[in-house]
């Protein structure tokens, strides 16, 4: 039912258009960037599945490895018995760096599928590829897509690494195209899921509401890659026959507590007494009595003030043409450079980011004696940095600024600049890429008291379970 909308009854607050934004299986099609011979096999990413290694869980599982029974924050040898490892091959130093250019080479030893040894082989047992976790590198494709929500509305609430709202309102309509087959909302959806897929290179899936809980639902009802539309007066009607579990804030403690009291739809939740559920769960019962009805009045708002600014250019081919990248990086450069000034922010590090076939990023940055607004310094320092890449190919290449201050008057005088010295100094592969505010665990409050239960199975573990220096 991707892209179709539903039909039902009438709710308050018509008006407003809400996309919940959620990249599937995030973690694992981040690998598939790197291992484009991934896709379509089972790929697990996670800790603790190397020989010797006692503990450790499942990040996140894609939907091949999901059919096996390997799901997320799953312990990890439980996913091995489920769904054994591919076969690692010895290679030689010279033969793993051949692979490796060709974007063949997994991070851990086994092999990528060839066609030849592809898992899909009907004859072979079905294995699965195991990959560690690579935060650095998922934050970096995070940050390109949180650049495109960033264009795509006015105001953008990003919940987590992988998962953001936008209010469009202002953007689109919930009037039909001129076909009349279609929202104008729905096309403005398919635009913001095909410039994710097309400028970064991973799926998303989409849910187009008129309040936040009913989106979320919708983009989690078509899963994978899908778009599900609610129209206003839809909501009540599309929650009913949904398992309880589906309402935005319940999750398996308070589903199996409502089962007990004979509650197991979505609209068995919208016809219980309001008065028995505040006996049962406190204020939180009449809060999920109206989501289940199709009623939200939240407001998207966002997460709080960026922690970085950037923006990213990809070429249609590989180029070591490093004029052309140079261009670019003036470019991006002065837009940051911009949207830094238009925010009221200065900046005490400026780095950049340069992406090689296959998919190996590399950042650099650099840091500054005090915070500053200074659009040619921004330029100069990435053009220094770049330096470095001048005889490389670059599939992508972005500049990015950070350590952001908002406060007045916090602006040095960089007469000293070229003897800053070691405060100068070159930093490698420490940026994380993220283009406005980084964000944390899935288990989260909504911002009206309904927490979220963590969710085990489906989605994507927590980042904290994989960071300790979080």
């Amino acid at each position: 039912m991707s892209g179709e909308t539903l039909p039902g009854v009438t709710e308050r607050d018509s008006s407003r258009i809400v996309l919940h934004v959620d990249m599937d299986c995030f973690y694992a099609s981040c690998e598939r960037l790197r291992e484009p011979l991934l896709r379509g096999e089972p790929v697990v990413v996670g800790m603790g599945y190397e020989r010797g290694e006692t503990f450790g869980a499942v990040a996140t599982a894609s939907y091949e490895a999901r059919e096996y029974g390997v799901e997320s924050a799953q312990p990890i040898s439980q996913a091995l018995d489920r769904l054994p490892r591919a076969e690692s091959q010895e290679r030689d130093s010279d033969d793993a760096g051949e692979v490796a250019t060709a974007g063949e080479a997994a991070p851990t030893g086994e092999a990528a599928p060839t066609d030849e040894t592809a898992v899909s082989d009907t004859d072979a047992e079905a294995v699965g590829y195991y990959r560690p976790v690579d935060l650095e590198f998922y934050r970096s494709v995070a940050a390109s897509v949180k650049e495109i929500l960033h264009e795509c509305a006015d105001v953008v609430r990003e919940v987590s690494i992988d998962e953001a709202y936008l209010d469009v309102t202002d953007r689109t309509a919930w009037q039909r195209a001129p076909d009349g087959d279609r929202t104008l909302a729905e096309g403005y959806a398919r635009h913001v899921k095909q410039r994710i897929a097309r400028e970064v290179g991973v799926p998303a899936s989409v849910g187009v509401a008129p309040n936040m809980s009913a989106a979320k639902i919708a983009s989690d009802h078509d899963k994978p890659n899908g778009l599900v539309v609610v129209e206003p007066g839809t909501v009540r009607d599309f929650l009913a026959p949904l398992s309880v579990d589906a309402v935005h804030g319940v999750g398996p403690v308070t589903a199996d507590r409502l089962a007990s009291m004979g509650v197991e739809t979505a609209g068995d939740l919208a016809e219980a007494d309001p008065t028995a559920l505040r006996d049962a769960f406190g204020s939180r019962g009449p809060e999920l009595h109206d989501r289940a009805r199709g009623i939200d009045d939240r407001e998207v708002t966002p997460t709080g003030r960026p922690k970085s600014l950037s923006r990213e250019s990809a070429f249609s081919e590989a180029t070591d043409d490093d004029e052309r990248k140079r261009e670019t990086v003036t470019a991006l450069a002065a837009d940051v450079a911009a949207r830094a000034r238009n925010r009221g922010a200065t900046y005490r590090t400026i780095g950049i980011k340069v992406v090689v076939p296959p998919y190996d990023v590399n950042t650099r940055e650099r840091s500054l004696p005090g915070p500053v607004d200074d659009p040619a310094l921004v330029e100069e320092v990435a053009l220094e940095l770049l330096a470095e890449f001048e005889d490389d190919d670059a599939r992508k290449v972005g500049v990015r600024v950070s350590n952001l201050s908002f406060a007045d008057g916090e602006q040095s005088q960089l007469d000293g600049w070229e003897g800053a010295g070691s405060a100068a100094a070159d930093v490698d592969g420490s940026v994380d890429g993220d283009a406005d505010s980084e964000v944390g665990a899935e288990t989260r409050s909504d911002g009206r008291g309904v927490a979220e239960e963590p969710g085990y199975g489906d989605g994507q573990s927590s980042l904290d379970q994989f960071d300790p220096g979080e």
